[in-house]
């Protein structure tokens, strides 16, 4: 019998859990650590004077520290479900310059609007709802939300992707990842653990309903010349969404 999305959750903490202490070393080249991302993210904020950020999903807190030093006076907090890894983020001394909370993205325990900004940086490829998730992030938002994660439109050889967008336009591609993961969903890898198919553009949708402009970007220093791109040619996905304050 196929695990039960709660056993799936389970499962994924499960893994962070047991490899909590070396998680920092594991993930080391993850969006979040990266300088291209760090300039990125941090510059848009600083031009909007945003105050206030909340991550969900930051692990250990490790990527925040550095966030907090570009962004001096901003208040920076993190959310993390798997107490393992905010435990190994007291052990390492992050908590000294930030707030590190046991939470769920699913169920974020602040009010509505509490942060001028709400990001994540490659967690929503790990839940079985990202929409829920969003959902959370777009409630305690005032004013800008940043997703930064993966990209199936932009993995494997043209005619792979050329497929995968063939099948979501037509509606068909929930069903075909059914079949293709034998009702699973989800997929297991050693340096990841449980892993879902999803992309950045599942959630433009649900995000361009709540921001009034809309940033795209590829996840990493590209090269690609193409009139695809993003789309088509990144891996990872770069949104910014920024909700203009409205004109009384």
């Amino acid at each position: 019998m196929d695990k039960a999305p709660d056993d799936a959750v389970q499962l994924q903490r499960r893994y962070y859990a047991e490899t909590a202490a070396s998680y920092d070393t594991m993930h080391a080249q993850e969006s979040v650590d990266s300088p291209y991302c760090l300039a990125l993210v941090s510059g848009v904020l600083r031009t909007l004077k945003i105050q206030s950020l909340l991550d969900v999903g930051s692990a250990t807190g490790r990527g925040l520290r550095e966030f907090a030093a570009a962004l001096p006076g901003t208040l920076v907090c993190g959310v993390e479900p798997v107490a393992a890894l905010v435990q190994q983020g007291v052990v390492a001394g992050v908590t000294k310059s930030i707030t590190l909370l046991q939470a769920s993205g699913e169920a974020l325990p602040f009010a509505d609007a509490s942060f001028d900004a709400v990001s994540e940086f490659s967690i929503l490829h790990h839940v079985p709802d990202p929409a829920a998730v969003v959902e959370e992030m777009l409630r305690v938002a005032r004013r800008v939300v940043v997703i930064a994660d993966s990209n199936r439109f932009g993995q494997g050889s043209w005619p792979a992707k050329l497929l995968k967008l063939l099948l979501y336009k037509v509606g068909l591609w929930h069903a075909f990842n059914f079949v293709r993961t034998r009702g699973k969903r989800y997929q297991i890898s050693k340096g990841d653990g449980l892993f879902y198919s999803y992309s950045v553009y599942d959630s433009y949708d649900q995000i361009s309903r709540w921001a009034t402009r809309i940033l795209v970007l590829h996840g990493g220093e590209s090269r690609s010349r193409s009139w695809f791109g993003p789309l088509l040619t990144a891996e990872g996905i770069f949104l910014i969404a920024i909700r203009e304050p409205c004109e009384s």
